[in-house]
């Protein structure tokens, strides 16, 4: 009886240790699935934690280059009303240039108008005056709005010589009496030659031979017309400005000429357009 109990109580016994073990067993593993929860869990914090940071840190700078922008665009607003207060400005000042030049511009076309009509009535009277001596060896024509009386050397002149023939004299009093008329125009005599030589005992060369014509030109006008001498300019062009070839007799009869070319005052000119000016 005696050994049953020993027995029935060490059953008990070893059975008590096998449950507790498993229990143990079983806690353990629990407690194994619960740290690795929790490590996981770790884990995922501290990845929202650097996330959290991060994006306070974009967060920050985001708004940094938002005040940025904002202090960027205050300032450009400012630029573009001073801007725009100066480009106002400058287009006034450049409106006011334009209203100037195009007074100018009226100015110079008002005088050139004028020198145009006192050129037309110059060439309309020496037309009239010269017209009815029908000679094909008087020309009277407008090159660049100046006026150009072109005679022959025939006309004015026996060969080599530099006296005016008397019916020249005709020709030049016709001339100067338009030229008296007309006492707001100054003119110059031109004197040509063709390129043959010439030399004799007072003639030394072309150039002597064209200054000598012109001046005896200048003389007939002055002392047997009463053209003011300071109204008049004598010069010799020589054979170097031709208007046709000289390889023909033709060629070098038409180059030998004497051409009084009629000048406009330049003050004149100018006064009139200073009178168009705007005044300050």
């Amino acid at each position: 009886m005696k050994k049953l109990l020993i027995i029935t109580a060490s059953a008990a016994i070893l059975l008590t240790s096998c449950v507790s073990q498993k229990k143990y067993a079983a806690l353990e593993a629990k407690q194994k699935e619960t740290q690795d929860m929790l490590n996981s869990a770790t884990v995922k914090l501290n990845s929202c934690l650097a996330e959290k940071s991060t994006l306070e840190t974009n967060l920050r700078d985001q708004i940094a280059d938002l005040k940025q922008t904002n202090r960027d665009l205050i300032d450009t607003q400012g630029n573009l009303t001073t801007l725009s207060t100066k480009g106002a400005e400058n287009l006034e000042r450049s409106l006011e240039s334009i209203k100037e030049k195009d007074l100018q511009i009226k100015a110079f076309r008002d005088a050139l108008n004028k020198k145009d009509s006192v050129t037309l009535a110059l060439v309309t009277s020496l037309k009239g005056a010269l017209g009815n001596l029908n000679d094909q060896d008087i020309e009277v024509n407008v090159e660049k709005g100046v006026v150009y009386v072109s005679i022959s050397d025939k006309l004015l002149f026996n060969s080599g010589r530099w006296d005016v023939t008397n019916r020249a004299k005709e020709v030049l009093g016709k001339v100067a009496t338009v030229v008296k008329a007309k006492p707001d125009i100054e003119f110059m005599v031109e004197g040509h030659t063709d390129p043959n030589p010439i030399h004799t005992s007072v003639i030394e060369d072309n150039w002597d031979l064209s200054v000598k014509r012109a001046t005896s030109v200048v003389r007939i006008l002055q002392n047997d017309f009463g053209v003011p001498p300071e109204r008049m300019v004598a010069a010799g062009r020589s054979y170097y400005i031709p208007i046709a070839s000289n390889d023909t007799a033709d060629g070098r009869a038409k180059n030998r000429r004497t051409r009084i070319v009629v000048l406009p005052k330049l003050d004149q000119f100018y006064k009139m357009i200073e009178d168009g000016m705007p005044k300050e």
